[in-house]
């Protein structure tokens, strides 16, 4: 890893920050040491996140007990980390590593293939749509969910993880 926090990817490419996921973004929300930790050693590397976290949160907080009080928190938080869009570009990588993922782990019969949902081989669509978004712009996807480390296995993703529910 660099000196400002980025490492190299794959083939040469360097990655140049962080894409959070709902699970870290929650946590950071939440104050979790070990994250706010990690988030101070990397000095002035970017961290993100990105339209479709920000639904998420925004669920979360209204599925909550005090959803005026904790969207205000959310917005608060996103306000200051930044939010990358869905533009063409991340729509188009969208499409190349969803068709990546279903070949890689969907059936080998290419007419089953053809009509097989994302859900039913173990993804969702929204964390395909954050994928696309790091990959997109070159940033690692920082997450706790399994579903990322699968999918850089059909795909050149890169991914961390900062914090664990094991853990």
């Amino acid at each position: 890893m660099s000196e400002r926090g980025l490492r190299p990817a794959r083939e040469g490419q360097v990655l140049n920050g962080y894409l959070l996921d709902t699970n870290h973004c929650s946590r950071l929300l939440e104050g979790h040491p070990v994250i706010v930790e990690r988030l101070d050693k990397l000095g002035g590397a970017r961290v993100v996140t990105c339209v479709i976290v920000r639904g998420e949160l925004i669920f979360m907080a209204q599925r909550s007990e005090h959803p005026v009080v904790n969207e205000a928190r959310v917005r608060d938080f996103l306000a200051a980390i930044g939010v990358y869009p869905v533009d063409a570009a991340a729509a188009d990588v969208y499409g190349k590593l969803k068709a990546a993922v279903i070949g890689h782990f969907g059936p080998r019969n290419k007419t089953r293939r053809r009509k097989t949902k994302i859900e039913e081989i173990g993804f969702q669509e929204n964390d395909l749509w954050i994928a696309a978004i790091a990959k997109r712009h070159g940033l690692v996807v920082v997450s706790a969910d399994r579903d990322f480390e699968r999918m850089a296995e059909a795909g050149d993703l890169s991914i961390e993880k900062w914090w664990s529910p094991e853990a």
